[in-house]
């Protein structure tokens, strides 16, 4: 009988050890490099262009009221009367072909044409050179990105996407 003295003590100890505490654990999140970018207060985006009428980027992801860094670098030769770029952010819903339309006759406002459609753009740029613009990211959504520059906006454009 003795030696069942022990077990009377550790016996309720293991039962109640073993019990589930009901305490609900988080679940761990694990973020993408991408994602643990969107979640800063402030994000540097570098746009690099060509003499082959291209962004280097197509999509680029930011969080609502995040300010934006937005480095435009045109890495070719050619000048910009030739083939100049430039990063326009349009407003949601603009219809871009006929922003593209107006914006060839803007030829002396480097192609931005008169009116509100417009968020935030880069000066013209020819080869070799480069402009920085720095804006608060709009409210969640998707919003058009392009070069007006005449004929480039139909392969130079992409999405800034807002979470």
């Amino acid at each position: 009988m003795k030696f069942l003295y022990p077990f009377i003590f550790i016996l309720p100890l293991l039962f109640f050890s073993c019990q589930n505490t009901n305490e609900k654990k988080e679940p761990e999140m694990k973020l993408s490099a991408k994602e643990q970018i969107t979640l800063e207060k402030e994000i540097n985006i570098i746009l690099n262009s060509d003499d082959l009428m291209r962004f280097d980027k197509n999509i680029l992801l930011v969080q609502s009221g995040q300010k934006i860094t937005l480095t435009l670098n045109h890495i070719g030769k050619m000048d910009k009367s030739i083939m100049g770029h430039n990063f326009v952010l349009l407003k949601k819903d603009v219809d871009v072909i006929a922003f593209a339309e107006k914006a060839v006759l803007a030829k002396n406002n480097e192609y931005i044409p008169e009116g509100d459609e417009v968020i935030v753009y880069t000066k013209l740029l020819g080869g070799g050179e480069s402009d920085t613009i720095t804006f608060d990211a709009p409210e969640k959504g998707y919003y058009t990105y392009l070069c007006t520059f005449p004929g480039h906006w139909g392969l130079m454009k992409g999405k800034l996407v807002v979470k």
